[in-house]
């Protein structure tokens, strides 16, 4: 049986799965017990305030949910341009999508005060105030894209375990789907920002098409290490070419990002006026607050080095100093489109005033719990993938042992 011998397999693995799975058990349990203590005394464990009511767990879901949009980049020039080299790993980015989505459920839901009203966000429950109402319309995308990554996913590996060739009309329709979909996550996820018209820091056209930017190249960035990872410690084989692919990708990608920060620098300070406060405290400070200051800059400043190290031919040839522009790319996309997006829009305050956030250390620690589920997730996801994929756990008729190599 398919569900059994799935079952056994998720409990075989070498002792550094083992370690690599207990430790991100563990971090999993201290988010846990962190989170356990913010729903016992309220949010008021957290740096949040009235003020600067959105922090790092939407500064986490925003990030997020452009690593699940990345997978997109992989599908394209799977199935519309029959690639082969990104065919082999596609599914591997498709995995990394589900366990993404459910990072950003996890994230939505820490960060509400009354989580067991969450059930209102679920039609036909709740009232869904569809579709007036942006958060509707991001329930609908996230579920929605989290359905049809768990169907073409499940769907194909079972094929695969089988020995049989997948029927194109059962799948392939429900990844066009998904296609349009995973621009569709991130593009209302930047309009429950630009919808907000009393912060005028996220009332721009640009927000939209800057996370898609920045989502493009931190999503494959990711990748880009963990396939590397992959085909170092399986016998699964991911090529060069497949990687090189996503290194061009990440390249194109981070310089539209560095020109669309650049436009909207741009457009905040050369006709500076009122609205500009938020920009102006995040780039320069503001009335001697300038927490954010540094953190932007820095961010700037290393994704600038990884595009130095992307462009030039005899360091992106090399895999160290990719991976190297890579980890920079995602750290700097990260503090810019996390906490500098998020936070510096709500300072100064419609009333003017000016108040700075920091994040607990339960806030941090949650943070790093749904982070390590995620993990965790995608984890398990690829071993259970990798047998499948490379043809050592196949269906066998009337034989009921675990083949795995």
């Amino acid at each position: 049986m398919f569900q059994w011998r799935i079952y056994r397999l998720s409990f075989s693995g070498s002792k550094l799965f083992y370690t690599w799975m207990s430790f991100l058990t563990f971090l999993t349990f201290v988010g846990a017990y962190c989170y356990v203590r913010q729903f016992s005394h309220g949010l008021v464990l957290t740096g949040m305030s009235n003020q600067v009511s959105w922090g790092l767990y939407i500064a986490n879901f925003t990030f997020i949910v452009g690593l699940a949009a990345a997978a997109v980049m992989l599908v394209i020039p799977a199935y519309v341009y029959h690639n082969k080299a990104l065919h082999d790993v596609v599914i591997l980015g498709e995995l990394l999508a589900i366990a993404a989505i459910i990072m950003c459920l996890l994230f939505v839901n820490v960060d509400l005060g009354r989580p067991d009203r969450f059930w209102h966000l679920l039609p036909p429950f709740g009232k869904f105030n569809f579709p007036i109402s942006m958060l509707s319309w991001d329930v609908v995308v996230l579920l929605g894209y989290l359905v049809l990554n768990v169907y073409i996913c499940g769907y194909l590996l079972y094929i695969h375990y089988l020995g049989t060739k997948p029927n194109p009309l059962v799948y392939i329709p429900f990844v066009f789907i998904a296609i349009f979909w995973a621009v569709s996550i991130h593009t209302v996820t930047a309009f429950l920002y630009v919808g907000l018209s009393g912060r005028p820091f996220w009332n721009a056209a640009i927000v939209a098409p800057r996370f898609i930017g920045s989502a493009f190249t931190a999503g494959p960035g990711f990748m880009f290490i963990t396939f590397q990872i992959i085909r170092k410690l399986t016998n699964y084989k991911i090529s060069d070419e497949a990687l090189r692919l996503l290194r061009q990708i990440i390249t194109v990608s981070l310089m539209i990002n560095l020109f669309m920060v650049g436009c909207e620098v741009f457009k905040e300070f050369y006709a500076e006026s009122a609205h500009s406060s938020s920009a102006r405290y995040l780039f320069f400070g503001l009335h001697g607050h300038h927490m954010l200051v540094p953190y932007i800059w820095f961010a700037i400043f290393i994704e600038s080095i990884a595009a130095v190290i992307f462009l030039v031919p005899t360091l992106a040839g090399k895999f160290t100093f990719s991976n190297v522009a890579c980890v920079l790319s995602i750290i700097g996309i990260w503090i810019e489109k996390g906490p500098g997006m998020v936070v510096s829009g709500f300072v100064p305050t419609p009333l003017g005033e000016i108040v700075e956030y920091f994040p607990t250390l339960d806030e941090a620690l949650i943070c790093v719990g749904i982070w390590s589920l995620g993990m965790l997730i995608y984890s398990w996801l690829v071993h259970l993938a990798i047998p499948i994929l490379s043809g050592t756990f196949r269906h066998k008729p009337h034989n009921n042992l675990l083949i795995t190599e």
